[in-house]
Formats: C-alpha cells, sequence, structure tokens
C-alpha cells in the first residue's frame, strides 16, 4: 500500500511539473526542444527526400521528438529511422520489443521516450507489474521469466560496469535464441541512442500529451 501511495504520489508531481509548466528560455515553443523546426521547404531535393521518407509527403513540417531533431543531421537521419523501423519487425513479438524500449528510458530518464512507450506497452498487452518494476527501479522477482531476463539484461549493459555476466547471456540465448538477444541488444541500443538525443536537445512533451515517468 505504501509502494502504491508513493508511487502515485510520485506520478503525480511528474504530472504537475509538465501541465501549466514554463518552458526553459532556450526551448522552442513549437519543437519543444533545443532545435527549432526545419520546415521542408527550407531544404534542397535531396534534403526534401529524406524529409519525406521520414515524415510523409504532405507533411511541412518534422514530427516531434526524434525525427524533427534527426533532420539536423540529414545524412544520418534516413538510416537512424529505417532501423527503427526494421526493428519492429522481430522475432521477440511487441510485448519485449516495448520492453526494451522502456529499459533505457528508464535509465535515461527520458520523459518523451518513456511517456511515448508505456501507451504503447499497455496497447501490447505488457502487464502493469511489468511496467512498473522498470518504471519504479523495483527488482524484478515474481515477474515472469522471460520479461524478468530482458529487464535483468538492459540493466546490466546500461548502469554501473555495463558488462553482461555469461550466465546471463547464456539465459537469454535459452529463453529467446542467438536472433532475439541481438534484436533485444539492438533495439536497446537503438532507444538509448534516441534517450541520448532527445536529452541533448532537452526534449520536452507538447500540452497534450501527459508525462508519465516520475523522476528519479
Amino acid at each position: 500500500m505504501k509502494h502504491t501511495l508513493l508511487a502515485l504520489l510520485l506520478t503525480a508531481a511528474a504530472a504537475s511539473a509538465q501541465s501549466g509548466r514554463t518552458l526553459p528560455p532556450d526551448i522552442d515553443n513549437r519543437s519543444y526542444s533545443r532545435l527549432p523546426l526545419i520546415p521542408k521547404d527550407s531544404l534542397g531535393v535531396e534534403g526534401r527526400r529524406v524529409f519525406e521518407a521520414i515524415n510523409g509527403k504532405d507533411a511541412s513540417v518534422p514530427r516531434l521528438g526524434p525525427p524533427a531533431s534527426s533532420m539536423y543531421a540529414l545524412a544520418a537521419s534516413e538510416p537512424y529511422d529505417r532501423l527503427n523501423q526494421r526493428l519492429r519487425t522481430n522475432t521477440v513479438g511487441p510485448q519485449l520489443f516495448e520492453i526494451s524500449t522502456l529499459v533505457p528510458a528508464r535509465e535515461f530518464n527520458q520523459q518523451y521516450e518513456w511517456s511515448a512507450h508505456e501507451l504503447g506497452a499497455r496497447r501490447a498487452g505488457v502487464a502493469d507489474t511489468v511496467i512498473d518494476a522498470i518504471k519504479y527501479d523495483r527488482p524484478v522477482d515474481g515477474l515472469p521469466e522471460k520479461e524478468a531476463t530482458v529487464i535483468e539484461f538492459g540493466r546490466a549493459m546500461l548502469r554501473g560496469s555495463h558488462q553482461v555476466p555469461s550466465s546471463l547471456f547464456t539465459k537469454m540465448v535459452r529463453l529467446f535464441g542467438r536472433e532475439g538477444t541481438i534484436e533485444i541488444t539492438m533495439i536497446m541500443g537503438d532507444y538509448t541512442m534516441t534517450a541520448m538525443l532527445l536529452n541533448a536537445v532537452d526534449q520536452h512533451l507538447p500540452p497534450d500529451r501527459e508525462p508519465l515517468l516520475p523522476q528519479r
């Protein structure tokens, strides 16, 4: 009961901090980040092609978040987007995909990334107990073996020495095979890069999005 009350208070505090917020002076009021949106009509022929590949032909400005920021590195933005799309087609399924996005979002304290993927995890059917174990830095005791192992694997890579013990890697391969283990690793790596990108530009949520990650 105490843990539940504390969790509710932390989430409410995060929501209160975002709603009615005043953006820092270096945050653009359209992109909600340190970088203004790049209009499509300001780009050359190749830039417009990349823009449309990522944002669609009808858009005049990029989508908020990673697409908007990555447009500042055009040569990398398209393969970055393609990698993300490719990793969504995997052998481990949508639930483990979303769990693999949440672990780096939590470790990097990335509100924008977390708040999108908590909703994605719920749509995919990830249990509340699994989401909350990541969200509130709880032990994985009592969670299903696959979910617990993925969380432990991500925490091993993203905390402390960043090394994965042989026993944990062996367990990952037993549960997911070599292909699935590397897919999970690459998904976490992709979302670690995204968290770093969003933290670098101090990406804020727009007013219509609820913050779901309590800050550490």
